[in-house]
């Protein structure tokens, strides 16, 4: 089967400001890096006004790009036998409880040992099936965590019940707690953090309010426990499913998560002498109404061993501070 060509035409607005062609590009569409952006450029798979151009080629209002590529065939994913815990299955849709350091579904650098690749044997092993409408590199998935990130996720097993969940999530009616273990402490020991974010326009691997296209997304925190000054616990319930809006969220009130170096920089990668193993973010809590029997469904996954691990190890240091603090006082 040939390989199906992308076109695509932007007329560069108004309101644009003049920079680069490829640094146009890179902020207003993530699927290609700037290295594949320039090397299109200079291959003139993208054109200005119907010439060839370099990647430095400034851009006006009222110019004409297009951009013509062919898609690459989707792979071919395999099923792995790789552990999953199942939380709830039957005949519509499965619930699992997604382990740390495991990517949800094939993508460059990591085109095996996925979650995918996990559900694929599973449902092969029960001569089952998967949902199509995420395609063939997505099959079942309705939603995704971060890698890092642990808890609560639903697959659908066909179209039907595919279609029934996205509409859920769309609609924000799906039940969602979370779970963190931040940097310091939030001012305040409940709150709701209302900032629009979007693909950063300076670091496109990250999001931010520093965006082009800022999207609204809602976040309610309350705090489950302080560890001193130099730690929390948080209860988090999303009103929106941003692209990691947690964690660009938590970062706004200078209360980065634990072991997330992306948005917290080094300082949140050991706390107290105590070595933070990955992003302490976990999903506690899903609840929907069941796609097939039409009744409410909610599923609860406990903390994992490792963010109890850092907990206890926060709470023994600040235990052991404020002791010597008394004994201090007391001389």
């Amino acid at each position: 089967m040939p390989h199906v060509e992308m076109r695509t035409e932007i007329i560069v607005t108004p309101g644009e400001s003049t920079k680069r062609l490829d640094h146009f590009l890179a902020n207003r569409d993530p699927y290609f890096s700037r290295t594949a952006l320039q090397r299109l450029i200079l291959e003139s798979h993208i054109t200005v006004d119907g010439q060839s151009v370099k990647p430095s080629h400034k851009i006006k209002p009222g110019d004409r790009i297009v951009l013509t590529v062919p898609r690459p065939e989707p792979i071919e994913i395999e099923p792995e036998d790789i552990p999953v815990e199942v939380m709830y299955e039957d005949e519509v849709l499965l619930v699992i409880n997604k382990t740390a350091g495991l990517v949800v579904h094939p993508a460059p650098g990591h085109w095996s040992g996925t979650l995918v690749n996990a559900l694929l044997h599973h449902m092969v092993q029960r001569e089952g099936n998967l949902s199509n409408i995420g395609g063939k590199e997505r099959p079942g998935l309705v939603h995704r965590l971060d890698k890092d990130t642990t808890g609560v996720m639903v697959v659908a097993k066909n179209d039907q019940a595919h279609r029934s969940l996205a509409s859920q999530f769309k609609q924000h009616s799906i039940k969602r707690v979370y779970e963190a273990v931040v940097w310091e402490k939030p001012k305040a020991n409940q709150g709701r953090i209302a900032l629009a974010i979007g693909r950063d326009t300076k670091d496109r691997k990250k999001f931010s309010a520093r965006t082009t296209r800022p999207k609204e997304s809602l976040t309610m925190y309350r705090v489950l426990e302080r560890f001193g000054k130099c730690a929390s616990h948080l209860e988090l319930i999303p009103g929106t499913g941003r692209t990691h809006q947690l964690r660009v969220h938590l970062n706004s009130l200078n209360c980065p998560i634990l072991g997330d170096a992306t948005y917290g920089g080094k300082k949140v990668m050991a706390v107290q002498d105590i070595v933070v193993p990955r992003v302490m973010l976990h999903a506690k809590v899903l609840g929907f109404v069941h796609p097939a029997t039409q009744k409410e469904l909610l599923l609860q996954a406990p903390l994992p061993l490792d963010i109890v691990g850092v907990m206890e190890g926060l709470r023994n240091a600040t235990s052991t501070a404020d002791r010597r603090s008394t004994e201090r006082n007391e001389k």
